[in-house]
């Protein structure tokens, strides 16, 4: 159990208080290091983050179907929330974004002429120093995108 504000009590999640939490950004450490590491260590960064989303979905799927003495079409909402918003807000978006960055900073030094040796690791640097501005803005933007679409329609029903 963990403390909240006012005087409630959480239960403890590993998948998102523990460090277990940060393999859902692999993925942005794959695209940030993308310009200096073979392909295919960037995609297994996104088979970690993915892993994780699945793992977490299950996990909330399967408390949701004994909170609800066996309830299905109950955790079957519940792991379509998850994996959706996990997929979207730990590892498409991010990912999405983290390149895109890292691909303008190695533009803007190819059109700067930038030859420093230290030029192959500005974009990974850049880009690893973003992820922590990234997180909250995109969590609450998928938030906000579920609430008014996803989450809409199931209470709609």
């Amino acid at each position: 159990m963990i403390e909240k504000d006012k005087g409630e009590i959480k239960e403890y999640d590993i998948y998102r208080d523990s460090l277990l939490r940060y393999l859902g950004y692999s993925n942005e450490l794959g695209e940030s290091f993308r310009p200096l590491i073979d392909k295919k260590w960037v995609h297994a960064s996104y088979g970690l983050a993915i892993a994780y989303v699945f793992a977490d979905t299950y996990d909330k799927s399967m408390k949701t179907f004994k909170s609800t003495n066996g309830n299905v079409s109950k955790s079957l909402i519940t792991g379509g929330d998850v994996v959706l918003w996990q997929m979207l807000a730990s590892v498409a978006i991010p990912g999405f974004t983290i390149n895109r960055i890292c691909w303008a900073v190695g533009k803007g030094l190819k059109a700067a002429k930038f030859k420093h040796k230290l030029g192959k690791w500005i974009p990974t640097i850049v880009g690893l120093s973003s992820i922590p501005f990234i997180i909250h803005p995109i969590d609450r933007t998928v938030d906000k995108l579920m609430d008014n679409t996803y989450r809409k329609y199931l209470n709609n029903l």
